[in-house]
């Protein structure tokens, strides 16, 4: 079985590749192309959803058809690095539907959020309720004016090694 510290084998990570580009991919299709048969492509898939390996199966959807057409890049900096603070961070962020992703970073800035809205006004909107929130040293916003690359497929390696 695989777990975190052990890598994949080629038809595992053929397998995670073909799920990464879609999810809906029938199971026949995905054991032919790893070259399996079904019931042990679907055995490995159970597997690999069991071990934390594939967290989870999601449609993607086009943002700007949402009516979500602004993404901002918030970067923040911290006023201390308690647990205390720390925790009531997470909830703020828990809180704001707006988040679509929180990193920790070293260097310079302590969090990166990826924030998407519709439009100035709610990103304002957004704003205030994060720094009401919770004490924030510093907070500097970055607006996306285009998305040049976009995925959600990690580069897994699909070659025997």
């Amino acid at each position: 079985m695989p777990d975190a510290a052990a890598p994949l084998d080629l038809i595992d990570r053929k397998i995670v590749a073909v799920l990464m580009s879609d999810a809906n991919t029938p199971i026949a299709q995905i054991a032919d192309r790893v070259g399996l048969s079904q019931t042990p492509c679907w055995k490995r898939i159970q597997r690999l959803e069991s071990t934390g390996v594939l967290t989870g199966r999601v449609a993607l959807a086009n943002p700007a058809m949402l009516g979500l057409g602004l993404t901002v890049f918030v970067s923040i900096e911290a006023p201390e690095h308690g647990p205390e603070w720390r925790q009531t961070f997470a909830r703020a962020i828990e809180a704001l539907p707006e988040v679509m992703e929180t990193w920790r970073m070293a260097g310079d800035i302590d969090y990166l959020l990826r924030v998407v809205v519709p439009d100035m006004a709610a990103f304002d909107r957004f704003y205030r309720a994060l720094t009401d929130a919770v004490p924030i040293k510093n907070v500097t916003s970055h607006f996306a004016m285009e998305r040049l690359r976009y995925t959600t497929a990690y580069p897994v390696n699909t070659r025997d090694r």
